[in-house]
């Protein structure tokens, strides 16, 4: 089956009535959602969308945010989430990069309302009308339409044909390095990737799913369809800034699933009390988005309980290309695993050899969750899509039993000297450290080295760092050439929307 919609119909036609969503104020049935999305589908198609015209979502997570994805897809049309708290001049860049007929928002936040005083071609939706501070008549003027009209609309019968080739969404990456890149996802990547996830995790019908991960990049989007296809009722949860409050509803809610990425499970763990709470019922947490420190691995086990899936994917892979099952953790720490169903991933050289195990080379990935490139940019597709295969920009090897442990990204290597070194081996020994929360390395520009080492640190509430006993850690689990030469103490790492740290910042403020 190449197409999420019919996925998601099956299983709408077989538990119509059971929660699907649960947002703040508002829960959704399956039935529900379903009715929804149809009716949102046929107020696009009244509004002259027609199939392959893209439009924005610039909403948080919400019920009426899953209606106006899958409605959007109904109607034949490409889903285009964006990032809620960006700028206006990203706005308008992507609004006009990807040509947006429109833009679906959930309120109109500062940066928006600038752009109802362009003459910008994109219309704006709005699902929520009850704002804070009113919008001047002309501002109204550029508001097509309310969440009011699309429940007027009856549910649209007659969906628009659509193949596994036809373009799903178009996913602007967050990157850690450079101006983002519009991913293009079809409808056999997606489902593809919801089969591969579905066959390696736990996940069942009426399971409890927590989550607090944004939609509109490929991890959360990837939980949003995995939960759904699995018959898996949703829960919300827009924020990490209170940590306790979603220990709260994994007890409250008897949540059997969560996800998050590593800066997700360091806040827990820092800042939460997790010791607090009965979370008996979680059976599974998912980690991805980026590599997590083995002690913060370790923590969460204990804390937590349930079992914890590592695994790693990127947005060019609709989210996912390897699983280290929870069996597997302890005999392969610091593995992201295998490849998942349908995937297959080799190890090059520069020169385009395979590696055999144990040798560094690029990740390379091929299957049917892989992107055809992205929109409007042949240059970057050329150089990241070649012969069938991803280019990830990882960096990896293979154990003699397959399984793939990440290096960290070709751009992330420090070059000292002769030396090549990996900022994730020292990440993962500063981690150790019980004072840190998170921690990011990077090579620093030097006029004799080339590069030096820097840490940036980021402490435990309540905690103090020794600077020499960091370095004397270091040195007992390090080469001396790989001891960071400068440590610097910060509030908190300059971040992507998906939690990846933006290293070039960090060198950036030392320069």
């Amino acid at each position: 089956m190449n197409n999420v919609l019919q996925r998601i119909k099956q299983v709408v036609d077989q538990q119509s009535d059971l929660p699907c969503i649960v947002s703040e104020g508002n829960s959704w049935s399956y039935g529900e959602m379903w009715e929804n999305a149809a009716r949102f589908a046929a107020y696009v198609t009244q509004q002259g969308i027609r199939k392959g015209d893209r439009i924005a979502l610039v909403c948080d997570n919400s019920a009426y945010y899953v209606a106006a994805f899958y409605g959007t897809l109904l109607a034949g049309a490409v889903v285009v989430p964006m990032n809620t708290s960006s700028k206006i001049r990203d706005f308008n860049n992507w609004f006009e990069h990807c040509a947006a007929r429109m833009a679906v928002v959930d309120f109109i936040p500062r940066e928006l309302r600038k752009l109802l005083d362009t003459p910008a071609p994109t219309q704006l939706f709005a699902i929520d009308t009850d704002l804070k501070q009113p919008l001047t008549k002309q501002q109204q003027e550029r508001i097509c339409g309310t969440w009011s009209e699309v429940e007027s609309c009856q549910p649209l019968a007659n969906h628009a044909t659509i193949a596994g080739s036809d373009l799903a969404c178009i996913i602007y990456t967050s990157g850690t390095t450079g101006n983002p890149k519009g991913v293009m996802i079809n409808h056999q990547n997606l489902s593809a990737n919801i089969s591969s996830i579905l066959e390696v995790l736990p996940i069942r019908p009426g399971d409890a799913f927590l989550n607090v991960l944004p939609f509109y990049y490929s991890y959360g989007n990837s939980v949003l369809h995995s939960s759904i296809c699995a018959g898996a009722t949703l829960y919300l949860e827009n924020s990490t800034m209170y940590p306790n409050r979603i220990l709260e509803k994994l007890q409250t809610l008897e949540i059997a699933g969560f996800a998050g990425v590593p800066s997700t499970y360091a806040l827990l763990m820092a800042r939460g009390k997790v010791s607090e709470y009965n979370l008996s019922r979680l059976k599974f947490s998912l980690q991805a988005g980026g590599a997590m420190p083995t002690p913060l691995i370790q923590e969460v086990r204990e804390q937590f309980g349930g079992e914890l899936y590592v695994m790693y994917g990127q947005t060019e892979a609709t989210a996912r290309l390897t699983c280290l099952p929870p069996a597997d953790l302890d005999q392969k720490l610091g593995s992201v695993g295998l490849p998942i169903p349908g995937v297959e991933i080799k190890i090059v050289h520069d020169d385009g050899r395979e590696c055999m195990p144990g040798e560094i080379g690029e990740v390379l990935a091929r299957g049917d969750n892989i992107s055809p490139g992205y929109w409007h940019n042949p240059n970057a597709t050329a150089a990241t899509f070649q012969d069938g295969w991803l280019r990830t920009g990882d960096l990896g090897h293979k154990d003699q039993e397959g399984y793939l442990y990440l290096e960290g990204r070709r751009s992330d290597m420090i070059k000292s000297g002769a030396n090549r070194i990996s900022p994730l081996e020292i990440e993962e020994v500063i981690s150790e450290l019980p004072e840190i929360e998170e921690v990011a390395v990077a090579g620093h520009p030097d006029e004799l080295l080339g590069q030096t080492v820097a840490a940036f640190v980021v402490i435990k509430p309540g905690h103090s760092l020794d600077h020499k006993a960091l370095k004397r850690h270091c040195l007992e689990n390090l080469a001396s050439y790989k001891i960071p030469k400068s440590i610097h103490e910060l509030q908190a790492l300059p971040k992507t929307a998906s939690g990846k740290v933006k290293k070039h910042l960090l060198i950036e403020e030392l320069s």
